[in-house]
């Protein structure tokens, strides 16, 4: 199985200096681009459980040792648009892209009616803290984004299952920026594009729980790329992938970007 930090898109020198943090100047941020399951939202293995059952679906036993090691890719790829996870999981074995394509949009239509149950179930909760830090980043005349990997279908039951709806002014998901999700940089330039909120992207603020989120923020450029132990990954691995800092949660990020 190829790690997703040494995959050929994720070569060495695409995710920053980790051991240099970001100099920047808490005023000078405007833009803050946030993810949502395992950092704005307590995920509490439902990615997990949702994998189990598109696994089924595409005739992978939980338990055997072909489900183990697609788990294990799953949990290392936290964070990425989950239609590119399932092209690399069920991709054709004579490598017809089309027969690949076919069943990863099996995979991710299973994947994606799981976790809508899930949510429907009300298995779904804020991270402690969360809406409080958005809106007074708000308050403070921040514009604040959400990100998800996962469809637009699934990150608007999760909006209207918190009642955030109205909470930010832009939410993202990898088709509203062209198709890329993480580890590529593509939603958070489609935040500054779609907003205007800043003039440089050394005025953005990047959050998530996940690698890729760090080297999606490391690759826009942002001046603070924050890594959050509520999610997928711990710190050693949330700084390997280009952390500036690391947080216990989102409730920290205000206090770091000088909003008290």
């Amino acid at each position: 199985m190829v790690s997703p930090l040494t995959h050929p898109d994720h070569t060495p020198g695409n995710t920053g200096t980790p051991d240099t943090p970001g100099t920047f100047r808490p005023d000078d941020i405007r833009l803050v681009v946030l993810d949502m399951a395992g950092t704005t939202v307590a995920d509490d293995g439902l990615v997990e459980r949702a994998f189990d059952a598109a696994a089924r679906h595409m005739g992978v036993e939980p338990g055997s040792p072909a489900h183990a090691e697609q788990l294990a890719y799953v949990r290392a790829t936290m964070g990425e648009s989950k239609i590119s996870v399932f092209r690399h999981l069920f991709a054709a074995p004579d490598g017809d892209p089309h027969a690949t394509e076919q069943a990863a949009r099996r995979a991710n239509r299973a994947f994606e009616a799981a976790y809508g149950d899930l949510v429907d179930d009300g298995r779904i909760a804020p991270v402690p803290g969360a809406r409080a830090a958005i809106e007074a980043l708000q308050a403070a005349g921040r514009t604040v984004v959400l990100t998800t990997g996962f469809a637009r279908v699934t990150q608007d039951a999760l909006l209207d299952a918190l009642g955030w709806r109205d909470l930010v002014r832009l939410t993202l998901c990898p088709a509203d920026a062209g198709g890329r999700g993480r580890p590529y940089p593509d939603m958070v330039l489609a935040a500054l594009l779609r907003t205007g909120a800043a003039d440089d992207v050394a005025q953005i603020a990047v959050a998530g729980d996940t690698s890729y989120d760090m080297i999606a923020g490391r690759r826009s450029g942002a001046s603070v790329v924050a890594g959050v132990r509520t999610g997928a990954h711990d710190a050693a691995q949330l700084s390997a992938a280009g952390a500036t800092h690391v947080l216990g949660s989102v409730a920290e990020l205000p206090a770091l970007l000088g909003v008290v």
